[in-house]
């Protein structure tokens, strides 16, 4: 599995903590920085991880920065992404197992690093559950569609 990672500087720390996390788990990284706890912008490290699992270069991706939300909020402007901020481990199986989310964004500020890798972990181990989920993930294509 493939993961591209991304973090603005509120989320530096944590990132650096959650790639050793996955490369425990032997998963593939390619983390599009940011590289420093010098002030940038989420949406300038969102988009390019979006646009990589959009794309299909990588099969899921993490961004973090202070809360999630602002991570969250630019990677799902990009069609074909269901990024889902998370802050604990029934949220990231739900995540994955009923939406099918193929991004996860973290806020260091808001979740500390045990917590964020055991919600990592769950998230990449969970498979969507497909069934009565595949109508409604049909049902947020449409809404891309007009959009």
């Amino acid at each position: 599995m493939k993961i591209a990672i991304g973090s603005d500087h509120g989320g530096y720390h944590l990132k650096e903590e959650i790639k050793t996390v996955l490369a425990d788990l032997e998963v593939e990284i390619e983390d599009v920085g940011c590289d420093c706890t010098d002030s940038v912008d989420y949406a300038d490290y969102a988009l390019p991880v979006a646009e990589k699992v959009a794309e299909g270069k990588a099969d899921r991706g993490i961004l973090i920065c202070g809360t999630g939300l602002g991570m969250s909020i630019s990677a799902n402007k990009v069609k074909g992404i269901r990024c889902a901020v998370v802050t604990d481990t029934y949220s990231a199986r739900m995540s994955r197992e009923h939406n099918d989310a193929n991004v996860l964004a973290l806020g260091e500020r808001v979740t500390g690093p045990g917590l964020a890798a055991d919600i990592v972990k769950v998230w990449l181990q969970t498979e969507f559950a497909g069934g009565r989920h595949e109508r409604r993930i049909g049902k947020i294509h449409e809404i891309e569609a007009k959009n």
